[in-house]
């Protein structure tokens, strides 16, 4: 098999990979929305260790084409891949953080999970805080497209104090290689404030609005909802 170099890829081929990466996401949230629910409901554990246990175990459960090398960041699952594509193949870094919270507008990322640059005003100052991740990671020489995809469930907690989730948000944050197309500077731009106070030292966080990305590139958004009660879900992919 033929590997791409990457720095050969075009603005398309990247959306192209992430794309793809988003409908694998979305077809695992399908297949495992059933077990989710119920392992929501019956666990003890606090809900971001539910959340990142359904994450590591879904994304287990639908196989893809994993390259033997363990790839290194601050996520819950972690994943070298190939992606191959009708004219190519490339590797993977694949990153995936999970959150879960009562409330599905935006998620809370660390610097260190995304390759894109933050611009965005703040208290009207505009800031420009750079992502840790790199756009392309090596590893034992071999270079890597850098993915980061988070999964957002929202719940709510029932009469005799068990979890119930309610709905979950896939969201796909474009490579740092695509900066110029979803937030070249301080007006056009997919984040929020963080949740982080710079006078008490704390590290530099941002939220990304779902909304906000979703108006630039509906696909990076998708949503599948769990009904109350019943083990039935559904989602639709939105294109």
């Amino acid at each position: 098999m033929t590997l791409e170099n990457l720095n050969t890829l075009n603005p398309e081929n990247i959306e192209d990979i992430e794309k793809l990466t988003m409908r694998w996401l979305f077809q695992a949230a399908l297949d495992f929305g059933n077990n989710a629910v119920e392992i929501f409901s019956k666990s003890p554990d606090d809900v971001k260790d539910i959340a990142e246990d359904i994450t590591r175990e879904m994304l287990d459960s639908l196989a893809g084409f994993n390259v033997t090398q363990r790839i290194f960041g601050t996520v819950d699952y972690k994943k070298a891949r190939y992606i191959i594509l009708p004219d190519k193949a490339i590797r993977q870094a694949l990153f995936i953080d999970s959150k879960a919270e009562k409330t599905n507008a935006t998620a809370t990322i660390q610097m260190s999970q995304t390759s894109m640059q933050v611009r965005q005003s703040r208290s009207g100052t505009t800031v420009n805080e750079v992502g840790l991740l790199p756009s392309i990671s090596i590893y034992n020489e071999q270079q890597y497209l850098t993915t980061t995809a988070f999964l957002h469930f929202m719940y709510s907690d029932s009469s005799t104090g068990s979890h119930r989730l309610e709905e979950l948000t896939l969201c796909c944050l474009p490579n740092g290689l695509l900066q110029e197309h979803y937030n070249p500077n301080s007006e056009r731009t997919l984040w929020l404030a963080g949740r982080n106070a710079p006078t008490l030292g704390e590290d530099f966080r941002a939220r990304v609005s779902f909304h906000r990305l979703q108006d630039m590139k509906r696909w990076r958004v998708q949503k599948v909802y769990y009904n109350q009660g019943d083990s039935a879900l559904h989602g639709n992919w939105s294109e």
